[in-house]
């Protein structure tokens, strides 16, 4: 049997991931997010361990972040036989990706305003045609 060391999140922790989940980040990415911060690098296998995520709920953290830019991935050897191992490291400041859905939530809001200032301009018109 192997010993291995694993960082494990803890009440800090929970309280990042709760407060990105409210932000509408996925869980899966917050918590992985939370891991790597902790971390200098960790491959799928220790997240899923430390972290109490299923394997496809990495994978697909682990994608969303690959296509921000937001992760690093490098491929590790075994000893003798079998597949190499992805190792995931992240290589942003935590800042660049609180910046991120600042905007997107920046916009999204916008975006709701601007459409609640169209239906107030499309209810006066047919409040104008209706009275007429």
């Amino acid at each position: 049997m192997k010993n291995y060391e694993l960082k494990m999140l803890d009440e800090d922790d929970h309280i990042f991931v709760k407060t990105l989940s409210n932000l509408g980040v996925p869980r899966s990415v917050a918590t992985t997010i939370a891991y790597l911060i902790n971390v200098d690098e960790a491959s799928s296998q220790k997240i899923e361990i430390s972290t109490g995520l299923k394997q496809p709920e990495v994978s697909l953290a682990i994608r969303f972040m690959s296509k921000q830019s937001w992760i690093n991935v490098r491929t590790e050897k075994k000893p003798g036989k079998g597949r190499p191992m992805k190792v995931y490291s992240l290589m942003v400041q935590l800042d660049e990706i609180i910046s991120y859905y600042e905007d997107k939530i920046y916009k999204e809001s916008q975006a709701t305003i601007s459409a609640i200032q169209k239906l107030k301009m499309v209810s006066k018109n047919m409040s104008i045609i209706l009275s007429s």
